[in-house]
This record gives C-alpha cells, sequence and structure tokens, in this order.
C-alpha cells in the first residue's frame, strides 16, 4: 500500500524546505513520489520551483480553496487519481492555515484502498512558536494529530528556548515524536502511523484569510523587492511574487515570511500566470497592493 504524507505548518515555517528535502531522499531510496501542493492563489507558483525534482505528470497544484474543507473533495478526487506505481509515496503540502485536525479527519474518508491511512507531519518554526499573538490557536492545532513534528529555525535559539518549545508541544500532542530538521530521518516515514487523540475545539473560518494577487511589472533590481516588501503592511502574513528583475530575460522570485524576512532566487522557466504579486493575510486588498507597486515604482 501505498503511503500518504501530509505536511502542515504556519505560514512560513518551512514547509516547501522539507518537502524539496523529502522528495530527494525519497528518490534516492528508489520510491516513486507523487506531489499535491494547496496554495491560496497561484499553488503553480510554487510547484514550478519543485518541477524539475520530479517526473512528467507528478504534480498537481490546488488552489484557490482550502482543503481541509471546500477543497477537501478536489483533493480526495486528486489522491484517488494518482497513477499506481511500484513504491509510491504521496506527499501533500497544506496551505499554512488550514485547520490540520480537520483535514485528517476528513481525508481518512473517501480513499481507495490502495493507499494507508493518512499520517501528518507538522512543520514547527521553533523561534516564533507560539509568539503569534491572534493565531497562536492554529498554529497549535497545526500540531495536535500529527504523528511528527518537525522542529525548523533553530539555528542560533538557546537549549531552554528549544527544550521549552519541546515541552510545549508535548502537552499540545503527547502522542508525536519530536525531531529537529537536522536530525530528520527520511527512511522511518513510510512507517508512521496516524496519531489520534482529543482534539480542541478551533473556529476554522477565523483562519480563512483573504487573499489577492495583482500584476507585477519588471523591477530594476534586488533593492525594490526589499522596499516592496518592506511597504505591505504587516498584517500581511505572507508575499510572494514572480517578475523579472533588471536586465535579466529570467524570472526571478522572491517571498516575504511572517518574521519579515525575504528570500530571492531564481525561477525555473515562466510562470504560467505571468509576472505576479500575491499575498495571504487579514488585510489583503488588490486595490491597495496595485497603490503600493506604484509607489514603489515611482520611487525608483
Amino acid at each position: 500500500m501505498e503511503p500518504i504524507l501530509v505536511l502542515v505548518g504556519f505560514l512560513g515555517a518551512g514547509k516547501t524546505t522539507l518537502l524539496k528535502r523529502l522528495l530527494l531522499e525519497a528518490q534516492q531510496a528508489d520510491r516513486d513520489p507523487y506531489v499535491i501542493l494547496n496554495d491560496y492563489e497561484h499553488a503553480e507558483l510554487d510547484a514550478r520551483q519543485l518541477a524539475g525534482q520530479l517526473s512528467k505528470g507528478a504534480l498537481k497544484p490546488l488552489d484557490g480553496s482550502c482543503i481541509c474543507c471546500s477543497g477537501i473533495t478536489a483533493l480526495r478526487d486528486s489522491i484517488n487519481r494518482i497513477p499506481q506505481r511500484k513504491q509510491g509515496i504521496t506527499l501533500i503540502e497544506a496551505n499554512g492555515t488550514s485547520d490540520a485536525c480537520r483535514l485528517m479527519g476528513f481525508l481518512g474518508v473517501g480513499l481507495d484502498t490502495r493507499f494507508k491511512p493518512p499520517v501528518q507531519i507538522a512543520v514547527v518554526d521553533a523561534k516564533n512558536w507560539q509568539r503569534r499573538g491572534e493565531h497562536n490557536a492554529l498554529e497549535a492545532n497545526q500540531v495536535q494529530v500529527s504523528s511528527l513534528v518537525v522542529l525548523t529555525h533553530t539555528t542560533g535559539l538557546s537549549d531552554v528556548r528549544i527544550q521549552a518549545v519541546k515541552d510545549e508541544l508535548h502537552q499540545v500532542n503527547p502522542n508525536a515524536a519530536i525531531q529537529d530538521v537536522s536530525e530528520f530521518a527520511t527512511l522511518q516515514l513510510p512507517e508512521l502511523s496516524p496519531v489520534s487523540g482529543s482534539v480542541d475545539a478551533f473556529e476554522h473560518q477565523k483562519s480563512h484569510w483573504a487573499s489577492c494577487s495583482v500584476a507585477l511589472p519588471s523591477l530594476p533590481d534586488e533593492a525594490c523587492i526589499e522596499t516592496l516588501c518592506a511597504r505591505i503592511p504587516k498584517t500581511i502574513l505572507r508575499v510572494k511574487g514572480c517578475t523579472r528583475v533588471g536586465t535579466s530575460q529570467d524570472y526571478t522570485y522572491f517571498e516575504r515570511c511572517p518574521d519579515g524576512a525575504v528570500s530571492i532566487r531564481p525561477f525555473k522557466g515562466e510562470p504560467t500566470t505571468g509576472s505576479k504579486l500575491l499575498v495571504v493575510g487579514p488585510g489583503s486588498d488588490p486595490t491597495r497592493l496595485g497603490e503600493i507597486v506604484s509607489l514603489v515604482m515611482s520611487a525608483r
């Protein structure tokens, strides 16, 4: 039977980075992976970053809906249509606001019998764990029914902080194994079993934040990316963009994480949606976003 691994975690925790590692190590172990990506808008942006690691037809982006509620039927259908392979493994990356408990409850019903029961892995940013104010309940929810918790962003943290995070995670989910990402062992994943237990009530609709996107012109340099990200209000929890920079004909991908850090890297190929700037978080508004882009461009 084919294992299904579901990656959950708050925006910017490092799910996609871990997914890339899982893909590489799964292939090194002669497994044949299939990936499903869920995002509020334009999941194709992240999908294109993974395309080079996968065989043709082994990647399915799902955007525009949340896979733990309105998108669950599309998710089930996508899984059941996955071609049967020898040594197959399915990897699902949920969007950063998914109600992970609800997702696992719904996903466990209606799957083809050739799949094992789904197993959930929570990616936790140790630096920012439970320091997200009103979003702490959502972050804790994403740990409650996970079989494994992988700690990221531990570099530079004190042993006291790391142990405190582990103790709190154990209180939220005493059944989950906890590992630092540096200790993470891929070979154990197919042997993980689903975790069940008590689940705190969570009003999921509160996590259904607004999202929007606007066309993004070519930018004169990377400093302009930094300026653009800095001008977008902090209430916006995730910023992603893809456009040409300077005189280059290649595309550049960038993102701003919830802690404000900006990452800039080459984009493989050409985005099917064209150059875009997209945001996720309370207060997302295309008119305001377009005004910010215009202000930044006029100042250059």
